[in-house]
């Protein structure tokens, strides 16, 4: 694999590991093509809503082994929780070495304040009625699975690949004030904490942009996720930038192989750990 890019920040949100649309394989190329000072995993990182001992692939259990081979070489992860993981809430300041699981974190960045969460307290659904919400997420997962199994078609075809859940965001007019909704919430907040950066998830919309109220302006960024968008934010030489999987050149022609992925990583102690955290999934399902 060619070399890995230095980055001083990595952001990504919503792999929703343990579901059929998660895009394991394309997140392990990239998390191996980088190298990050800092991590952040801005939650749903693990859906622990739909997890299931049924579906585990080999390439969602890869990109656990990765991360903690990313930690066990000292990179600084913060894993900041989600709805989807809320779960691991409860364990909000719990450190592993180098990883530690918050609920939200500020970070110092060139002398400039930059705010993560994921997002999900903005969301009216989520306060008021998760079983809804919950149904929503397997209907969701059910979509992207239809999806995926068209875009297998067409692409057998030579057509290009579609996203029903984007065409449906995007016509849905209640859909797309939501995200204008959560988008302005967010910055006015930050704003009156005098943030510069505000970084979030949860709605799975990449975006980098200004936003400006009456009482001043904050950069707001969502990582996107890794089911449809393939994104990430990077921060690198006091800059913001959105990653795209479909982009990358270089990944999208070299791909490693399964075998190199566990030369890389087959002397690292994760098993116990990887064990404890299922274990402690299943018991408070």
């Amino acid at each position: 694999m060619s070399k890995k890019r230095s980055v001083e920040v990595a952001i990504i949100s919503d792999v929703h590991l343990g579901t059929y649309g998660c895009r394991a394989k394309e997140l392990l190329e990239y998390l191996k093509s980088i190298k990050p000072e800092t991590l952040v995993l801005n939650g749903d990182i693990i859906d622990i809503w739909q997890f299931s001992k049924r579906y585990w692939p080999s390439s969602h259990m890869r990109v656990v082994k990765q991360i903690f081979g990313m930690a066990a070489k000292g990179v600084d992860i913060y894993y900041v929780t989600g709805n989807h993981d809320e779960m691991l809430r409860k364990f909000d300041g719990f450190t592993m070495g180098s990883l530690k699981v918050v609920n939200k974190v500020v970070l110092e960045l060139d002398g400039k304040k930059a705010w993560i969460f994921h997002g999900d307290v903005f969301d009216i659904t989520m306060k008021h009625s998760k079983w809804l919400a919950k149904l929503g997420a397997i209907g969701y997962d059910t979509l992207i699975l239809l999806n995926a199994f068209v875009n297998f078609v067409r692409e057998k075809i030579g057509m290009g690949r579609v996203s029903f859940s984007k065409k449906i965001k995007n016509r849905v007019k209640g859909a797309v004030k939501f995200i204008d909704d959560f988008e302005n919430t967010a910055a006015d907040i930050a704003i009156n904490n005098d943030y510069d950066y505000v970084v979030c998830g949860h709605i799975h919309n990449p975006e980098i942009k200004i936003i400006n109220n009456s009482q001043g302006s904050v950069v707001y960024l969502n990582s996107g996720d890794w089911i449809e968008n393939l994104t990430a934010l990077e921060y690198n030489k006091k800059k913001w930038a959105l990653y795209r999987f479909s982009d990358d050149i270089s990944l999208n022609e070299e791909k490693t192989t399964e075998a190199e992925e566990e030369v890389e990583i087959e002397n690292l102690d994760v098993g116990v750990l990887y064990k404890n955290l299922v274990e402690e999934i299943r018991l408070n399902k």
